[in-house]
């Protein structure tokens, strides 16, 4: 059941990604969108997530968010890392993006669509109106999922095939992740630290990389007003999802 249950997933990533691809022409405003969504799922979806399955403290401090922080310097050290490998190539860091970094956060994004396909399985493992509820919530986020995977992938000067790649690959993702948990399932304080680290490396390509990316090119007001709208749905799919 879990498994088909994450078709749904499958599809939605997919609706997504077409939606990215079909707007280039617009691209200041769905960089502001895909700002505001990943905005929205970091703060409103997967931290609030991380806190309540990883619950234990390390030194005073939650352990999903000193994972969260460590995501985000994670992020931006691998980003350092390759700009500077790239510009002792001969490319100015300033004008250049490397395409190592969308590829890196695009298996980051499949990543966490696998264990969405996880939580299906999980949350049926428990009972059908736990996993119902879950996948509910899944399938609404991952429009997001697939929509920030193409539109990471081609940010950083990857080809349209490789963009199209990665989306097919988040879109499946939760379906494996499904299918796994007919064979084991992960410790919810594990599953937590997950969640915390992602959200971090995520918050981190959305507020240095994204949003000044999509300023930068047209600092409008209707930028803006995409990044809010982003905000306001993922908003609006927890609310519905609880």
């Amino acid at each position: 059941m879990a498994v088909f249950v994450a078709l749904g997933a499958f599809l939605m990533t997919l609706a997504g990604g077409w939606t990215a691809q079909r707007v280039t022409d617009r691209r200041h405003l769905v960089l502001g969108l895909a700002g505001g969504l990943m905005l929205g799922v970091v703060g409103l979806d997967l931290l609030p997530e991380a806190l309540e399955a990883a619950g234990h403290e390390v030194f005073g401090v939650p352990a999903a968010l000193l994972l969260f922080v460590a995501g985000f310097l994670l992020a931006h050290l691998v980003e350092r890392l390759l700009a500077a490998r790239q510009a002792a190539h001969g490319a100015a860091e300033h004008t250049h993006r490397t395409p190592e970094v969308g590829l890196t956060a695009a298996a980051a994004m499949v990543g966490h669509s696998a264990m969405d396909g996880v939580a299906i399985g999980a949350a049926f493992q428990v009972g059908g109106g736990m996993g119902t509820a879950v996948a509910l919530a899944v399938i609404a986020h991952d429009f997001a999922d697939g929509f920030n995977t193409y539109t990471i992938t081609s940010l950083y000067g990857n080809a349209r095939r490789k963009a199209l790649g990665m989306l097919v690959a988040d879109a499946a993702a939760p379906i494996v992740g499904a299918a796994t948990t007919l064979f084991f399932t992960i410790p919810e304080p594990l599953l937590g630290g997950y969640l915390g680290l992602f959200g971090g490396a995520l918050l981190y390509l959305a507020a240095a990389e994204i949003l000044p990316e999509a300023h930068h090119e047209h600092p409008a007001r209707s930028t803006l007003l995409c990044t809010v709208a982003g905000v306001a749905f993922i908003w609006l799919v927890v609310g519905l999802a609880g």
